[in-house]
This record gives structure tokens, C-alpha cells and sequence, in this order.
């Protein structure tokens, strides 16, 4: 079977969907059963770095990589080239192309806070969202909270819609005395994840711990736009607040190995990645008390009831206290929680989706 995949998110600098996607190939490269298929990867840059022994080609199909690309030159190519079927993990896919489609729909942020984005561009995430779902043979999400706010705000059936967790790469070791007084965030900043309200509360810990810096690792995705370093400068601490649009995976592990806190108050996700990679890597998170939270990190993670900078504040000086109760609690919960999620899980259960997809 020929299983062609949108793999424009590969290109360049992938966050997100990107490595999401990585992580799945990197999995089909090892398992069994992928070996008996061929993967083509539609993308506009002909040069990506596929994982060893990946039975798979790269399909160059020049463009931007935009709607007009998906659209248009993509939608053409697969009309051309008729594969079996088309693994869409980025929300949508081509509307005309008379391939079977499996496609992710990782949340619906755009849908439950339309405010949060751009006229244009919440306009187009909704309408296209909308159609390509609809045409969908079968749809994949990441948590149960995100599969009924998608039958929820979508209609679609809930038995069209699938859950498939994400998994986690090993963690590495963390050399003795490697922590620093780092708090970590990483993650696109979006106005949901209420970066102002962490620069705020870390200030307040700032103040009594002169080493103490907070790192934000992410780009900006604001709507209506956030200057995190202005607002650092704001708060007095424009010199302890770093703030990176992308750093590359060695530079990501370094991070999470000498970060001694991380923070992620975000008030709407699908799933929210990074925590566990920060748990896995041996960093107590502080999240927001969502329902996708308590889903998905249980009780290794420092949950807080809202974003004011005081309990933000509260709960970081208790995590970075090395001896702190709440500490120890969360990174003991941390192993069954991380049981939880095993990439090549995930990547054995897409695949059978993709193969479902073609006989119905």
C-alpha cells in the first residue's frame, strides 16, 4: 500500500506538528509491519532528513507550503500520482484530491476561542477545519477531552473519532548537580498560555533568588500581540528573562537537563506536550488546573486554580525548593504517569487507522 503524508511541517525548524510527525516516522523506520507499505512524503523541500532505513521517498511539489499549496499544488499531485491513502497530521487537508484521507485534529482552540486569533486566520482554520474533517475516512485526535470537544463543536460521531496519545522519547540522564535556577518554558506562545501572567509571577520569586532566570523557548504566536521581553523590562527583570524562538533538539535537551522548574499555564490545549518531556526529563511542571490537565499529567504536575501571578509565584517558590514536599510528590508520581505514553504505541495504532482508512 502506498501511504502518502503531508509532510510539510518537516521543513525547517519543526515544532508542533513537525514533531509529531518525526516522531512517528522514526517509529514506522523501526516497526515490522511498516515495511510491507511505501511512504511518500508531499513536501516543498525536497531535502528532508528521513530516519534511517525509513522505506519511504520524499515528493517534492514546489510552493510555499500554505493553504494555496494544500490546495492547489498538493491536491494536484495526489490526483496525479492516486496513492492508496493520505496520512494529513495537521488539522486539514486537501478538499479535492479523491484520496482517502486520515487526518489529525490535534484541538479545537480555534473554534472554542475564536478571539484568540486572527479575523483572517481564525476564519481560515474554521472554515477548512470544518470541510476537510467532513471528508475525512477517519479522524485522530490526542486526548479524550479533545475528541469530544471536536464531536462537540465539530458534530462529527463520536465513533469517527479516534484517541491516539503521544508518546515520549526516552528520557536522558541528568548529570549530578547539572540544576541550575532555571525555570523553563517551551511551547508557541499563544495569548491562552498567558505568558505576561508567568513573567509576573516569576518576578515576584525573582526577587528573593538574585540567580533565579526564566527561559522562554517558542515562537510568538500572540493575538493581539505580547512583547515578553518588554514586559520583562517592564517588571524590572529584563536582564533574567530569556526568550528564544527555536532552539534545536540537543539545545532542548540541555535545557530540560539544567532547568529546575518549568511552567506551562496554558487554559485550553489538546494534549500539551511539553510538561511531559520536562516530567520525563526530571522537572516538576506548574500547570493550570484544566480537565486536559488533570487527563493528561494526573498528579505529576503542580496544578494551579488561575493564572494570577501571586499563586503562579507560590507555586514556583515551592517547586524550586529542592526539598519541598510538593516537589518529591510530583516527580514520584511522575513514572506511572509517563507509562502512559510510548511512541511506538502510538505510531503501531496510526498505522492501523491509515490501514482502516483503505478498506471501508
Amino acid at each position: 500500500m502506498r501511504i502518502a503524508i503531508d509532510g510539510r511541517e518537516l521543513g525547517g525548524e519543526a515544532t508542533g506538528v513537525g514533531r509529531y510527525l518525526h516522531h512517528l516516522l522514526v517509529e514506522w523506520a523501526r516497526l515490522a509491519d511498516a515495511a510491507a507499505h511505501r511512504f511518500s512524503i508531499y513536501s516543498p523541500n525536497g531535502r528532508l532528513g528521513l530516519p534511517p532505513d525509513f522505506p519511504g521517498e520524499v515528493v517534492t511539489v514546489p510552493g510555499d507550503g500554505g493553504t494555496r499549496w494544500e490546495q492547489g499544488q498538493l491536491a494536484r499531485a495526489l490526483r496525479k500520482d492516486r496513492p492508496d491513502v493520505l496520512f494529513a497530521p495537521g488539522y486539514t487537508a486537501p478538499l479535492v484530491h479523491g484520496v482517502p484521507t486520515v487526518l489529525v485534529i490535534h484541538d479545537v482552540s480555534f473554534l472554542a476561542h475564536p478571539e484568540w486569533f486572527g479575523r483572517r486566520e481564525g476564519l481560515r482554520r474554521r472554515l477548512l477545519v470544518r470541510l476537510s474533517s467532513a471528508r475525512a475516512k477517519r479522524i485522530l485526535t490526542v486526548s479524550e477531552f479533545s475528541r469530544d470537544e471536536i464531536v462537540r463543536r465539530l458534530g462529527i460521531p463520536a465513533n469517527r473519532v479516534r484517541v491516539i496519545r503521544h508518546g515520549l522519547p526516552a528520557p536522558r540522564a541528568v548529570a549530578t548537580g547539572a540544576r541550575q535556577p532555571l525555570v523553563l518554558y517551551v511551547g508557541s506562545l499563544f495569548n491562552r498560555r498567558h505568558i505576561p501572567e508567568l513573567i509576573e509571577g516569576f518576578a515576584r520569586v525573582a526577587a528573593t533568588n538574585p540567580t533565579l532566570r526564566l527561559m522562554l523557548v517558542g515562537r510568538n504566536r500572540t493575538h493581539p500581540p505580547q512583547d515578553p521581553e518588554a514586559l520583562a523590562r517592564a517588571a524590572g527583570i529584563g536582564n533574567r528573562v530569556v526568550v528564544r524562538d527555536w532552539i534545536d533538539d540537543e539545545a532542548l535537551a540541555d535545557a530540560y537537563a539544567r532547568a529546575s522548574a518549568f511552567a506551562f499555564l496554558s487554559e485550553y490545549e489538546g494534549f500539551g506536550f511539553t510538561p511531559l518531556e520536562a516530567l520525563a526529563a526530571g522537572v516538576p511542571p506548574v500547570v493550570l488546573d484544566t480537565p486536559v490537565a488533570r487527563e493528561i499529567y494526573g498528579d505529576a504536575a503542580v496544578r494551579i486554580e488561575s493564572p494570577e501571578p501571586a499563586a503562579i509565584g507560590a507555586a514556583l517558590a515551592d517547586v524550586l525548593t529542592p526539598d519541598s514536599a510538593t516537589r518529591r510528590a510530583v516527580l514520584a508520581a511522575a513514572p506511572d504517569v509517563l507509562a502512559r505514553y510510548s511512541w511506538p504505541t502510538a505510531a503501531r495504532e496510526t498505522l492501523t487507522a491509515i490501514e482502516e482508512a483503505t478498506r471501508t
